[in-house]
């Protein structure tokens, strides 16, 4: 292999680190060389590389401004593929260098420039007077040349690679989690301000307090750590405020009124028809729910079996504490569901009396499945609450509309 000078030129000094590096790489190229790089291969498209290292860059202590000079380095080199089994030296002049990144600075340029050394990334191969350029042969084929060496870059190709994986994975896990903190602060503020405002026994400001502590900007790039900390905190106030909430609810509310349940699901003639996002979706075959619920018996009450409502409605399930084994439990936990939607108590009261208990909580756990679709959930219930006292209004053909 051709001898190339490796030491910087000038007064900075030579390090041990980089012999090392530069042994490593020497080592490298020689198994490559003989073909015993096993799934190594020393060479990467260029562009999906730097893109890698893109994602990567945190491992390597780089910033988005080193890249950008590493992406112009690697411009300069003809071929789309970098190979690190030999030398790939590029020799741009400084201000052809700054050109290509995007006009940076000199003294910029040096920074960044030697954060990609320090990373070993790349490699400074330096002429006797420290300049950059090459000789060419009688036919202009570049002899020897000086400047900065790719091969580096090339040789940690599956390194790199392997590395924007396991950011891209962390990304995610810190999206969902990110995701996950939203939705609680997001819940646990409509529970407490439906406590607030509908004066119900609790220590509510105290539980607003505690929120407060939680709250704020949920950082993009937080620790895993720490975000992690920050949602156990706030599953733990949920827990508090959902029980506190329950616990002021009366017997009156929590009780169940069967006969009007099956009274109200029942009763479906018309035109029991909502709208999602502005589009209409028509529920009709009112008759046939109910001589599907004549052969049933187990969906005699409300029409439909647990096991097949929570299919449709799954959602609702995380809000019922100890999971939801009877009716009475989605009747439960539709009631932190209608606070966290922002439904009023008036408009939770009149959709309960005109649908029954039951049907009524099935209309909310249906609302939560297409929260994001529907604009108003409290306009929205009032709407279905009239069609219902109109007997217009089924629950049964409402989820049929809901099944994937």
């Amino acid at each position: 292999m051709e001898r190339l000078a490796t030491t910087p030129f000038g007064g900075a000094p030579v390090r041990a680190r980089d012999f090392a590096l530069r042994a490593e790489m020497a080592r490298r190229q020689e198994r490559l060389g003989r073909g015993e790089g096993g799934n190594e291969t020393g060479r990467a498209e260029k562009w999906r590389l730097i893109r890698a290292l893109t994602e990567a860059r945190e491992a390597y202590s780089l910033s988005d401004r080193s890249i950008a000079v590493l992406e112009a380095l690697t411009s300069f080199h003809q071929e789309r593929e970098l190979d690190g089994r030999s030398p790939i030296i590029v020799f741009p002049s400084n201000a052809e260098l700054s050109i290509r990144a995007r006009g940076m600075s000199p003294a910029t340029l040096r920074r960044h420039l030697a954060a990609l050394v320090e990373a070993g990334l790349i490699f400074r191969r330096d002429s006797a007077n420290g300049k950059r350029f090459c000789r060419r042969d009688d036919h202009g084929q570049v002899e020897t040349a000086f400047g900065f060496d790719l091969a580096p870059l090339a040789l940690r190709s599956a390194e790199i690679f392997a590395r924007a994986d396991a950011a891209r994975e962390e990304a995610r896990r810190i999206a969902v989690l990110r995701a996950e903190i939203t939705l609680h602060l997001r819940d646990i503020s409509k529970i407490i301000e439906a406590g607030l405002s509908e004066q119900r026994a609790g220590d509510w400001l105290s539980l607003a307090e505690r929120l407060a502590d939680l709250s704020g900007r949920v950082q993009r790039n937080g620790a895993f750590a720490d975000l992690e900390r920050r949602r156990d905190g706030l599953m733990r106030l949920r827990t508090e405020v959902e029980n506190s909430y329950l616990n002021s609810l009366t017997e009156e509310e929590m009780s169940a009124n069967e006969s009007d349940n099956e009274r109200h699901i029942q009763n479906s003639n018309t035109d029991p028809s909502f709208d999602i996002d502005g589009q209409r979706i028509n529920t009709g075959a009112a008759a046939t729910d109910n001589e599907n619920m004549r052969k049933a018996p187990e969906r005699k009450s409300v029409g439909i079996g647990l096991k097949e409502f929570l299919s449709i409605c799954p959602q609702i399930a995380d809000y019922a504490k100890g999971g939801v084994k009877t009716w009475r439990d989605v009747a439960i936990a539709a009631e932190i569901v209608r606070t966290m939607l922002g439904i009023s108590p008036s408009a939770w009261e009149a959709a309960r009396g005109a649908m029954g208990e039951t049907a009524a909580a099935i209309t909310i756990a249906a609302i939560l499945e297409r929260a994001e679709a529907i604009r108003s959930p409290g306009g929205y219930l009032r709407d279905l609450t009239r069609k219902a006292e109109q007997g217009r209004f089924s629950v049964l053909p409402m989820l049929k509309a809901l099944r994937p």
